[in-house]
């Protein structure tokens, strides 16, 4: 049995990198018997069929790293990619973005693209807040080529996934980090502005400088139904500081007296935006576990 890299699902087919090349290959009934679905990014065993040339997966080795929606195993960081205007920033969305990576213990980045749009209010408020809040944000453009090359040094040599709402320019990120990847882009929707998905499966792209990228379809939503009430907070980066410093123990920082959350938001050490967000989170959590 040799050892490889799952890059591509497609209907139950999985195409493997595996000794310098790629091996169209399915899972082994063992693994289906025993509800065990491959994804994209895991690393396996397989055994090959000489006389087709294609093979079977036989064992999925232990992951690292897991999503579930999309798919993805083994990822080391998160690039979360949006843009000055066309679609306008929603930090909200961005948030619940920051949330689903945060859950998943990967790097983050934020990338905010399209700097070609001279826009200086939008990418300065998103720098402060989330400056603020512990992450690092990046302002690239692929018209100018302004912060391809830092970006480049970031994912040499790590699996990244690139997250985003569509029409944010990811494919088009892709492409200008290594022009070969030919990734489709999308268009702008003149009615609402906002992005037409144009990445149809996930998949794992070798670059050539070292590392992996993904661009994920169906990375636009937050399966609030996993996580907790109580569990939110850990997932805000800048609330990490200040929990289990409130006067009560089960504080979740909504209506209680004596919040340190509710105070360093009021001092502004924590952002009213961020604040908000975790609210809006919080309220749609405590909705759908009422559902149930």
């Amino acid at each position: 049995m040799i050892e490889g890299t799952i890059v591509k699902g497609i209907g139950g087919f999985y195409y493997i990198k595996a000794e310098g090349e790629v091996i169209e290959c399915k899972a082994r009934g063992k693994l289906r018997k025993d509800k065990i679905i491959p994804m994209v990014g895991d690393k396996v065993s397989i055994s090959i069929d000489p006389s087709t040339g294609k093979g079977s997966i036989e064992e999925i080795l232990p992951r690292q790293t897991e999503l579930l929606r999309p798919p993805v195993a083994n990822i080391d960081q998160a690039i979360i990619v949006f843009s000055i205007k066309n679609p306008d920033p929603n930090l909200p969305l961005l948030d619940k973005f920051l949330v689903r990576v945060e859950k998943e213990a990967l790097e983050i980045l934020i990338c905010v693209n399209k700097a070609d749009i001279d826009i200086a209010e939008n990418f300065d408020l998103i720098k402060n807040i989330y400056s603020k809040a512990g992450y690092v944000v990046l302002n690239t453009s692929t018209k100018t080529g302004e912060g391809i090359d830092f970006l480049k040094g970031l994912l040499k040599d790590k699996i990244t996934v690139f997250a985003g709402p569509s029409g944010v320019g990811k494919s088009s990120l892709l492409n200008a980090i290594q022009t070969n990847l030919k990734l489709q882009t999308g268009e702008i929707s003149e009615k609402n502005k906002r992005g037409k998905h144009t990445t149809r499966h996930v998949e794992l792209l070798e670059l050539e400088f070292g590392g992996w990228v993904l661009d994920t379809p169906g990375f636009s939503s937050l399966d609030v139904e996993t996580i907790e009430k109580d569990e939110l907070q850990h997932y805000f980066k800048d609330f990490l500081p200040l929990l289990g410093q409130c006067k009560y123990q089960s504080c979740i920082h909504l209506y209680e007296p004596e919040c340190m959350i509710k105070k360093a938001m009021i001092a502004g050490d924590i952002s009213k935006e961020r604040y908000d967000s975790y609210i809006q989170l919080l309220e749609e959590i405590q909705k759908t576990k009422r559902r149930y």
